[in-house]
């Protein structure tokens, strides 16, 4: 049983006449009949008395008619109410951000959004890159921020690289010549931050800088934030590599000073946008990513797997 077939078989019922309901549904009469017809077939009974002058239910159709009518009228207030639910989720944008890029970054980011969709409510959870990939998975977010995440699941999308620089006090005698050797740092009290993320690519990286430089480094404190480890460094309790984004305004203000290391080594920390594949997006979702290609100069067909 068809909604075409339901609908033709309520306007002739309606109007006594299937070319009077072929013209109100905008077909041709013999497609009315044909649906008609194939009602009857399936129902096993007579629903219309053709007649010259026109069409009337039978007793079959009268027992019908209610059901009929129920039931169209049920599924017209089932897309009322899809319709609804659309439209409220189109004004809503839900995602998850590593803690570092939700501080740092992602607020400039929201501003432009903000400024090209104003009434648009933002729903933002932060947590580890590990977390963040498991609110992705979980559907509990539309979009995630995060490290160097992978999964078979998960679209991860390369947005930018943020690089970990070297910091010490003003006064650090490191700041003095703006340049130190890894030997140098391995020497000296490291403060690092986020050891609560198993996954954390922070971690990887200055592990990796360090193993290819064949030091050990002298890991005074782990602390749960970058705002407690500038704090620490700016106090001279010790060195730290950073995030640029997180110390862009103390290297401005003099209270933090930048190391260039004199091997050249670098510590990137490379960041995604997660989305789990195979989801339909609404209109608002759609924007944000597309502000984020505008922004990172990302390829734009990552946007044809997220059901446009």
């Amino acid at each position: 049983m068809e909604l075409i077939q339901l609908q033709a078989f309520l306007e002739a019922a309606a109007l006594g006449s299937f070319r009077r309901a072929a013209a109100a549904l905008n077909t041709s009469q013999p497609s009315v009949s044909a649906r008609i017809h194939a009602l009857e077939d399936e129902m096993g009974v007579p629903l219309f008395h053709r007649t010259a002058r026109g069409v009337r239910l039978t007793d079959m159709g009268r027992t019908f008619l209610p059901f009929a009518s129920r039931s169209t009228e049920s599924l017209r207030r089932g897309r009322e109410v899809l319709e609804g639910v659309r439209q409220v989720s189109a004004g809503i944008l839900n995602m998850a951000t590593a803690r570092v890029i939700g501080t740092y970054v992602l607020p400039g980011i929201l501003q432009k959004f903000h400024e090209q969709h104003p009434d648009t409510n933002l729903h933002i959870k932060v947590g580890g890159s590990s977390e963040v990939l498991q609110m992705v998975l979980d559907e509990e977010v539309q979009i995630g921020l995060a490290r160097h995440m992978q999964h078979a699941d998960v679209e991860a999308v390369h947005l930018y690289d943020e690089e970990a620089v070297l910091v010490a006090h003003p006064d650090h005698p490191f700041s003095k010549h703006g340049a130190a050797t890894m030997q140098d740092v391995a020497q000296e009290p490291l403060i690092l931050y986020d050891p609560g993320d198993p996954g954390s690519s922070y971690y990887t990286f200055i592990n990796r800088v360090c193993r290819d430089a064949g030091v050990t480094p002298k890991v005074e404190m782990n602390l749960d934030s970058v705002e407690a480890a500038k704090n620490m460094v700016e106090l001279g309790l010790g060195i730290s590599f950073l995030p640029r984004s997180g110390v862009r305004q103390e290297l401005e203000r003099g209270t933090l000073s930048m190391i260039r290391l004199i091997e050249g080594q670098q510590v990137r920390l490379p960041t995604y946008v997660l989305l789990r594949r195979g989801q339909h997006y609404s209109p608002t979702v759609l924007a944000f990513l597309r502000l984020l290609t505008e922004i990172y100069d990302i390829d734009v067909s990552v946007l044809r797997g997220t059901g446009q």
